[in-house]
């Protein structure tokens, strides 16, 4: 599979749930082809934008659509890599502010292997 089929795949699965992709595509494709590569590297795709520890259970919060991302979007119109946002986000009725990480310190450091 390739980032265009995973787009593909994954956009209609996300607009059924309210969710779009962020309308720059060269970001929304970057994003994409990084999920294939952590596919590849840890098993699982695990959210480009934050260190996975390559252990799915405590890496199962980040794996793509992450378990931040609905708190993200409702709050900020956007998840925190910016893959996923809502049509607030896209017509700007909603300022484009830097979504803060919500992911528990001790899963941080687990990606970093400081555990």
């Amino acid at each position: 599979m390739d980032a265009k089929q995973l787009f593909n795949m994954l956009g209609p699965i996300q607009a059924k749930k309210g969710y779009q992709f962020n309308p720059d595509a060269s970001m929304t494709m970057d994003l994409m082809e990084m999920l294939l590569v952590n596919k590849e590297r840890y098993g699982h795709m695990a959210c480009p934008c934050r260190l996975a520890s390559g252990n799915y259970e405590m890496d199962r919060d980040i794996i793509c659509p992450c378990a931040y991302r609905e708190p993200d979007v409702a709050e900020y119109g956007s998840c925190f890599c910016g893959l996923y946002v809502d049509q607030r986000w896209i017509d700007g009725s909603i300022p484009h502010k830097v979504v803060p990480e919500r992911r528990p310190p001790e899963k941080v450091l687990a990606g970093l292997g400081l555990e």
